[in-house]
């Protein structure tokens, strides 16, 4: 991939769509992460402004230190940038103690991961709101795209996907391109909505590499007959996740009534 071309690219139609659609800047959620890292880095090469946010619920401190250093990598290289911490743990914990549960503990604990990713949706919009911002997405293709690992309506729920056409393995170029700190680049990729330190590999039980081989042999028309052993493995849960999250990926369903039945 040439990263100096794709980099332009995806700055100049986030500075294009800023621009018609007279917006003030960028707001997003800073995890520590690689997506969110590289994400950053484009809107804050815009020159609009673009506003970070930390929203820690039970943080692993690893995570929020990443973070940390990268919001003041670029407010040392981009004087537009701001940042906020909007600390969630007492309002995610004050949730819990409202909401019904269930006895089904495997259940509860994805419903309150999904819970934790809605409200930093819901932070994000809200602060986009008061500086007449767009919130600025981070998921990336594979996740979006292939095996829908994102909360419908937390990180699935942004204004714009500046990183949505890179697999992750181009995500990881361009930060290198881009002098994402290292400490960034090298962390395993993880959602970090468990309070734990499983990665995104352990909750898939398959890597990037291997999942962006899986998408693009299920784009080439592959079945899994045509593979044994790992491969076979690594397509499977692909097509499983591909099939089960489909409903992340498509526009919502709406019920069309025919004017003869209106009438």
């Amino acid at each position: 991939m040439n990263t100096k071309k794709t980099t332009d690219f995806i700055v100049s139609w986030l500075s294009d769509y800023a621009k018609k659609a007279n917006i003030k800047g960028f707001v997003l959620g800073i995890s520590g992460g690689i997506d969110s890292a590289v994400t950053a880095n484009l809107c804050a090469r815009t020159a609009y402004p673009v506003l970070c946010v930390e929203m820690p619920i039970h943080q692993a401190e690893n995570q929020v230190k990443r973070g940390k250093k990268l919001i003041q990598q670029l407010k040392n290289s981009f004087p537009k940038t701001q940042s906020e911490i909007v600390d969630l743990t007492a309002t995610f914990e004050t949730f819990k103690q409202v909401i019904p549960t269930t006895e089904n503990e495997a259940k509860v604990n994805l419903s309150l991961a999904n819970t934790r990713a809605r409200l930093r949706m819901t932070t994000l919009f809200h602060l986009a709101g008061l500086h007449s911002y767009i919130v600025a997405g981070t998921g990336n293709k594979v996740e979006d795209f292939g095996v829908g690992f994102f909360t419908k309506y937390g990180d699935g729920g942004v204004d714009i996907s500046p990183i949505a056409d890179l697999m992750k393995s181009e995500v990881y170029q361009l930060a290198a391109y881009l002098n994402v700190p290292k400490s960034i680049q090298q962390a395993a990729p993880t959602d970090g909505l468990f309070g734990d330190n499983r990665t995104d590999e352990d909750q898939i039980g398959a890597s990037y590499d291997e999942l962006e081989w899986a998408m693009q042999q299920l784009d080439l028309g592959k079945k899994l007959a045509d593979f044994s052993d790992r491969k076979k493995e690594v397509f499977e849960i692909y097509t499983r996740l591909h099939r089960a999250n489909r409903h992340k990926m498509i526009p919502i369903p709406v019920c069309e009534i025919p004017e003869e039945i209106k009438n």
